[in-house]
């Protein structure tokens, strides 16, 4: 059932969230003190192209905070923004809840994506 959820997301908008994503982690790849962050935005937008199935579990200390922090400020506003009006405009109709919940959990994802561990459910 997550393969046919997974396949409906990409074109309910799950393929431009994912682009987004991977064009994140190619940007903050561009430098060598970025590459940390590029690899974790290419993780995640594996994520972002099939997120039924997969949940969230936060576990970070003070070096994901600080990341984090930096994240939020350079790349991660604009990606929880898009990600969140995505969500909200698929919640208008009642078929596209549940892909509004998935965009919902990657607005929050793109909040703080570092010391997030995603895990099949």
């Amino acid at each position: 059932m997550s393969f046919l959820g997974d396949l409906l997301w990409l074109v309910c908008g799950g393929l431009l969230s994912g682009l987004g994503w991977l064009c994140a982690g190619l940007f903050w790849c561009i430098t060598i003190v970025g590459i940390p962050i590029g690899i974790q935005c290419i993780k995640l937008s594996g994520m972002s192209f099939a997120p039924f199935g997969k949940e969230v579990r936060y576990e970070g200390g003070a070096g994901s905070f600080l990341v984090n922090i930096l994240w939020f400020f350079f790349s991660g506003l604009e990606l929880a923004l898009g990600n969140f009006f995505l969500g909200c405009l698929l919640c208008i109709t009642v078929v596209g809840i549940p892909f509004g919940m998935q965009f919902f959990k990657l607005a929050k994802l793109s909040l703080a994506p570092f010391g997030a561990v995603v895990e099949n459910a």
